[in-house]
């Protein structure tokens, strides 16, 4: 038989307007070691690499209709799955999903779903997954289905992003992964890699789980799957799989439940359902599993989470992708040299970051050799550690390693075509920085400053040539952190521009426009939503009910523990900075005043073992009395103060819209998929009417359409 498309409509009449149609082609060929005749599906939809392979209801259709035609093969001993080029497949159309507002067009697309997979599991002969390139969701879903799995070891990623996205597994994935691979590898998989912003299985962790079976070299991926799925018909190879363990899955899901407690306290309703799909899974008969995965999968849909999550989803695929207001991007300048001025920890993330991404030299100059070699120390321990852990080859180590000097004159700079400043986050400081460097830099080069708070004019005033300053705030950790808010004055000209949003995309970050006021958009907000919580304690209310009063929202930190991770004397410095520009909204705290003039790191006990502890010196700077403002009183306040400065942030022009409000938070503050970034939950808790009498966003975009 050759080549052929298999296709026809939804046996349920479904559609998904604008679907692209992934269809399923068919071909036998002959197993090798007298195994027989193999079906081979081919699953495409005829685009490239950068758009993978989803299934809507016609997609499905054709996986079908390709399912009959191959069991019409005469003399057929195995059916087998692959995909186009660097892609499996990646599950299902969400674009579409977002659109539905009737709960029975889903629970019928995830009942088509499981019956077109489930018949892989069902066939008569063996079936193999031969993962090629990225399974993700519905894609991994449709490997787990076969009965046995081969993956590329160039193969991208394989993952169950569901949870991450305010979703479960819906086709399958609850059930069969557990029972595959036991609870906690199933939990790991499902919860906590989606709940790590979506981290993704590598082939050899795949592999180490157990779910796939095999890997095999990319080089000659399809005939090597075929020859190992010959001696598995043949019986040559035989592959073995451990019984469900009722107990151990009670176990494991239990633990699982108290930590999604201990850190979600209750967001996220799909990671819960997914954990009770998990602990049903061995006892659970298949088609009464799918029932369950499927009711699982329409009050999620019909929630507003999962909407919320599909508007940050395509924030960060798209509009990350293009940033809004980016000038032409032929207008950047070539870079073949950085400079940086500071050794300290930021400025030695930042040289490590610039040389691996960009591969150019970069040279930090801190005022003494001592500081300067330590900052080239840290880079070179780092480089030691990405080799240890294979993330870097020996040789690609000692080629950038090389790329990175350290010294004391700013000479150094004069063939530079960036420096960035990143010294102490002090006005005159960063002034006269900037001075100096104008003095021995090209009049080309680029001056871009790290400061996260203050003002990039005022920083460039008295300079010959301000119109080539540019603010380029990274977050910390720098290699991890995915933002870069690439702040624009009014002197800003375009070629200065368009270097900047050119060098963060080689760094591959995520870069947003911003207009240069104070402290910009993530600390700006962080600022603002601290200095409520700050309020109420000064104020006299308990500091862990306070803390504690937006846990419902799953942040990724309460506010006093992300005031332990930047440190109360930049918070403090933060703070004044915003007091300062907007005298009426930023409170100063007594409390955080008193921490920073006691030398206290934290407000908690790091070694407490039963929950969060105050530390006595921290109780000891509380104001005397109690309030008896409720945690209730203190979210509102927080949220009605952060509805109130996503609107003044916006009649400011300070982003282009508030979607890039929310990318600010999602990819700079780290705040769950399922807020959408703040504002479709301001809007979704009544904050936004209450501050200022309108939404942000209108119904329906981040939330369930109106029927």
């Amino acid at each position: 038989m050759s080549d052929q498309a298999a296709g026809a409509p939804a046996p349920s009449g479904l559609s998904f307007p604008d679907e692209v149609v992934t269809q399923a082609l068919v071909r036998v060929v002959d197993m090798p070691l007298g195994a027989g005749r193999m079906a081979l599906i081919t699953i495409d939809n005829g685009r490239d690499h950068t758009r993978p392979s989803t299934f809507g209801p016609a997609g499905l259709a054709s996986l079908d209709a390709a399912i009959d035609a191959a069991m019409q093969v005469e003399g057929l001993a195995a059916v087998a799955v692959t995909g186009k080029p660097f892609i499996f497949a990646v599950g299902a159309d969400l674009s579409a999903i977002g659109q539905v507002t009737d709960a029975s067009v889903i629970r019928e697309f995830g009942r088509l779903g499981h019956r077109v997979f489930g018949r892989l599991g069902t066939l008569g002969v063996p079936s193999f997954a031969f993962v090629n390139g990225a399974a993700m969701g519905g894609g991994t879903e449709l490997a787990l289905h076969c009965d046995y799995r081969t993956m590329s070891t160039g193969a991208g990623a394989m993952s169950l992003p569901e949870v991450f996205l305010g979703l479960i597994p819906g086709w399958g994935g609850s059930w069969l992964l557990p029972r595959l691979i036991g609870p906690e590898g199933a939990l790991k998989v499902i919860v906590s890699n989606a709940l790590q912003q979506n981290k993704q299985l590598k082939p050899t962790d795949a592999a180490a789980l157990g779910v796939v079976d095999a890997l095999i070299d990319s080089a000659d991926f399809l005939a090597q799957s075929i020859l190992w799925a010959a001696r598995v018909v043949t019986g040559e190879l035989v592959i073995s799989r451990a019984e469900p363990n009722p107990m151990a899955t009670q176990i494991a899901t239990m633990g699982a439940r108290a930590l999604l407690d201990a850190r979600l306290h209750g967001a996220s309703p799909a990671a819960y359902k997914a954990v009770d799909l998990i602990a049903a899974a061995p006892s659970t008969p298949r088609d009464e599993a799918f029932a369950a995965e499927d009711e699982a999968l329409v009050s999620l849909v019909m929630g507003d989470e999962l909407r919320a999550s599909l508007y940050a989803f395509d924030l960060v695929q798209r509009r990350a992708k293009r940033p809004a207001g980016a000038p032409d991007a032929a207008l950047a300048r070539a870079v073949t040299k950085v400079g940086i001025v500071g050794a300290g920890l930021m400025a030695s993330q930042l040289a490590l970051l610039f040389a691996r991404r960009l591969e150019v030299p970069v040279c930090m100059v801190d005022v003494d050799q001592e500081r300067a070699d330590r900052g080239l120390a840290y880079v070179s321990a780092e480089i030691d550690s990405l080799t240890a852990k294979s993330k870097m080859s020996a040789d690609r180590a000692n080629r950038t390693r090389a790329l990175v000097t350290a010294g004391t004159d700013q000479a150094a700079f004069a063939d530079a075509d960036v420096v960035i400043e990143a010294v102490f986050e002090e006005l005159g400081v960063k002034q006269q920085v900037l001075r100096e460097l104008e003095a021995v830099v090209s009049e080309t080069c680029v001056l871009a400053t790290n400061t996260s708070s203050l003002s990039v004019t005022a920083m460039s005033e008295g300079l010959a040539h301000p119109e080539r300053v540019v603010g380029f705030h990274f977050f910390n950790p720098v290699a991890m952190m995915p933002l870069v808010e690439v702040v624009r004055t009014p002197a800003t000209d375009p070629a200065t521009l368009a270097t900047a949003f050119a060098i963060g995309k080689r760094l591959r970050k995520s870069c947003v426009l911003v207009a240069d006021a104070p402290a910009f958009v993530v600390n700006r907000l962080l600022t603002r939503f601290l200095g409520e919580i700050m309020r109420a304690v000064d104020e006299g209310a308990d500091p862990v009910v306070a803390d504690h009063a937006l846990d419902g929202l799953g942040l990724p930190m309460s506010p006093l523990a992300l005031l332990g991770l930047v440190g109360p004397a930049v918070a403090l410095h933060v703070a004044r900075t915003m007091q300062a520009a907007f005298p009426d909204r930023y409170h100063v705290s007594p409390t955080l005043i008193a921490m920073v003039d006691a030398g206290l790191a934290t407000a908690y006990d790091p070694q407490s073992k039963a929950g969060p502890a105050l530390t006595p010196q921290f109780r000891a700077l509380l104001p005397a009395g109690t309030s008896a403002i409720t945690a209730e009183e203190v979210k509102q306040r927080a949220l009605d103060a952060l509805a109130d400065e996503v609107r003044r942030m916006l009649d400011e022009q300070v982003v282009q819209e508030v979607q890039d409000i929310d990318l600010c938070m999602i990819l700079g503050a780290g705040w769950p998929f399922w807020l959408g970034g703040i504002s479709p939950y301001l809007d979704r808790a009544g904050a936004s009417e209450r501050s200022w009498g309108g939404r942000f966003l209108p119904p329906g975009v981040a939330s369930v359409p109106a029927s």
